[in-house]
């Protein structure tokens, strides 16, 4: 396996091609329009160039890494690939096009997986010829920085299509999990709901947002406090998780907090809009 493609280039997509390219992966990443890879090329080398600054890598180095990493408008581009990651947005018919377009392209033999978060891996299999070679690969925020990858096997995923991914993550320094098909797998399963009740208990005025994040970062050893982590996700994906949670499972313990929502449509999202639960 030599050759990783790359659907998709934003803050999750890039960062999977920075670390693919980190150990040695031929990477080839693909985007609607070359405008799209601006900001996610911008972010990784500012990323190298901080290596560069503490020591961490060379000049020597981060044009080999350069080299390395290719990017493109033509899905033509993805032919040879050996794996490809699929890394767009959380839309279950958005990626049910991409796996059907990917299908006409790409070898037989390719490993094709998903970085969603929590959508159901059998259906977007259901579009392949061959969904045994399909599963999850859920990378976490920042890509660079986190170690955890979630395995996710859909219905249909093979035994062989698994440990070959296995052994990706692990050449990628990455430490895998492996998770049961179900809404919102396991971390975002927790975490998730987690944040949604801190909203309450700030809703309901049992604490302030400032005491809430400082209670479970010094009573829980959290290194960010929940409110805090849902404006650095943004409060509108935090409410798409949430809600998509509620209606896969139909249990009202996942209702979303009328005050996320009300944050949303007054178009405070956290971090990227200046405001949020905090002010940035």
């Amino acid at each position: 396996m030599k050759k990783i493609a790359v659907i998709g280039f934003g803050t999750m997509g890039s960062g999977i091609s920075q670390v693919c390219v980190e150990a040695g992966y031929e990477v080839i990443a693909i985007e609607m329009e070359k405008s799209y890879f601006n900001r996610g090329l911008a972010q990784i080398k500012k990323n190298w160039n901080r290596s560069i600054e503490k020591g961490r890598i060379d000049e020597a180095k981060r044009e080999e890494y350069e080299q390395l990493l290719t990017t493109s408008t033509e899905w033509e581009a993805i032919a040879n690939a050996n794996f490809v990651i699929e890394a767009v947005s959380e839309d279950i018919e958005l990626k049910k096009e991409i796996f059907k377009r990917i299908d006409e392209i790409v070898n037989e033999q390719a490993i094709v997986v998903s970085n969603t978060s929590g959508l159901s891996i059998t259906e977007i299999a259901s579009v392949m010829k061959n969904p045994g070679r399909v599963m999850g690969f859920h990378f976490f925020n920042p890509v660079p920085v986190m170690k955890l990858v979630e395995l996710i096997k859909g219905y249909d995923t093979t035994e062989e299509t698994y440990q070959q991914s296995k052994e990706l993550v692990e050449s990628l320094g990455k430490e895998a999990v492996s998770v049961k098909e179900s809404p919102l797998f396991a971390v975002n399963r927790i975490l998730v709901p987690m944040i949604n009740e801190a909203i309450f208990v700030l809703q309901e005025g049992v604490a302030t947002a400032e005491d809430i994040d400082k209670g479970m970062r010094l009573g829980a050893n959290h290194p960010i406090g929940p409110l805090a982590l849902a404006d650095l996700i943004g409060l509108d994906t935090l409410l798409f998780v949430q809600d998509s949670l509620y209606e896969e499972t139909q249990d009202s313990k996942y209702r979303s907090a009328p005050l996320l929502r009300k944050l949303v449509r007054a178009g405070h999202l956290g971090r990227k809009t200046g405001k949020g639960f905090f002010e940035y």
